[in-house]
């Protein structure tokens, strides 16, 4: 049997130079990217796809280089040549194995345990694209830290999966948790006003999700099914609002170094592959599955845009549409969009008469902003209207909403 070979810096190089035409390279996205490995890809192999999630700043950005993703982070987002492959997150798993397979993966992970290393805090879409690039007989390199958390699920990987290694002791990026401002902890405030005891969370990182969770801790009995979590869901453990023997079932992590150092060797904690956390079937099955999530925009037809701002790709589908289907076709689930009524940077309203861009999602249980909160599941047309213009827009653009929803036959 093959086993997993530690090399050199200079041999990874060399490894890399070998690879033929234009291979595409598969590497952990969000904040565990390999970068040791990529700085050494990049300065050895003049042309090269690569394929990250939610990349941060940092991805080569050059001639011979292709950014490759199906969800824009900050280092793809203004690429020379950005690839950008549109796709429910569910479903991006299904595409690394059929459609855009791997030549290359290289992981992030944790030294080995018991013959296993762990992806750590990205599991993600990592064991697709492995599976992916064995099938065709691609390579599997490793960068080995020491300091990424030893996680379990499908963050295990068999040693013998791997090809080539190089160790390293690098920090991971790390956030401490901000304090919400006042909008967000009002729009937190009526999320969670909404979230009763035994209840299921999914959440993501971000002033409203912070909020929404700071609010939470009278709650009981809560189990979290989401994709990422941070420094909020260890705040509810350790208030005893976490049903205590269920596990925490995510997909990848970022946060503080005390919660890296929570994570290490929790069994309690579950990172499991994309394609089951964002399974809609099996995210339907969670007791009262409540799904948060945010937008760029929202319409007067309930409809989100949460991707694209005057057309250009902005982030992707991610997970939200995943959610929001599993959500609602849970007993007691539900799903909010919640969103600032007004952007602050822009300095417009995020409520618009009609989106003009690619909606990423629809049909949620509620918008919620600073304002109030906005019923739409189970009203008609019209009334979803005026309770999207009375309970969730800013006052200063309600008056010319009603005008443009009666153009558009809402009122």
């Amino acid at each position: 049997m093959v086993t997993m070979r530690i090399i050199s810096v200079d041999e990874l190089g060399r490894l890399f130079a070998s690879l033929q035409g234009k291979p595409r390279v598969v590497v952990s996205g969000n904040v565990a990217v390999p970068w040791p490995a990529v700085r050494i890809l990049d300065a050895n192999k003049d042309e090269y796809t690569i394929h990250a999630l939610n990349a941060p700043p940092g991805i080569p950005d050059r001639e011979g280089v292709t950014a490759e993703t199906c969800f824009v982070g900050a280092g793809m987002r203004r690429h020379s040549n950005l690839s950008y492959v549109p796709s429910r997150l569910s479903l991006v798993p299904v595409l690394l194995q059929r459609r855009i397979p791997a030549d290359v993966v290289i992981i992030h992970c944790a030294p080995p345990r018991d013959g296993q290393l762990s992806l750590g805090i990205e599991v993600n879409i990592l064991p697709a694209a492995i599976e992916g690039c064995r099938m065709r007989s691609g390579r599997v390199v490793a960068v080995i830290n020491d300091q990424m958390p030893y996680t379990y699920g499908d963050a295990l990987v068999p040693v013998e999966w791997v090809d080539v290694a190089i160790e390293v002791s690098e920090p991971l990026p790390a956030h401490d948790p901000a304090t919400p401002d006042d909008d967000s902890r009002a729009i937190g405030e009526r999320v969670a006003s909404r979230v009763s005891d035994g209840s299921t969370l999914q959440m993501g990182i971000g002033g409203v999700p912070d909020a929404t969770l700071n609010a939470l801790t009278g709650r009981r009995g809560l189990r979290i099914w989401t994709e990422m979590f941070s420094d909020g869901v260890l705040a509810l453990d350790r208030v005893g609002a976490l049903e205590p023997h269920h596990p925490l079932t995510a997909s990848f992590l970022f946060g503080s170094r005390e919660l890296y150092d929570w994570l290490d060797g929790n069994h309690r904690v579950r990172m499991m592959r994309t394609e089951h956390t964002n399974d809609p079937g099996l995210i339907a099955q969670q007791r009262k599955m409540t799904s948060v999530n945010t937008a760029l925009e929202v319409d007067l037809f309930g409809q989100a845009n949460a991707s694209r701002i005057n057309a250009r790709i902005y982030s992707g589908f991610g997970g939200q549409t995943d959610f929001i289907v599993g959500a609602l076709h849970s007993a007691g689930g539900q799903s909010f969009i919640a969103l600032r009524s007004w952007h602050p940077k822009a300095d417009v309203s995020t409520v618009v008469p009609l989106v003009d861009e690619p909606v990423t999602s629809f049909q949620q249980s509620a918008i919620v902003t600073e304002h109030g909160v906005a019923e739409l599941w189970g009203y008609d047309q019209q009334a979803q209207c005026r309770h999207i213009i009375r309970d969730a827009a800013h006052p200063q653009v309600r008056e010319e909403l009603w005008e443009e929803a009666a153009h558009l036959g809402l009122a």
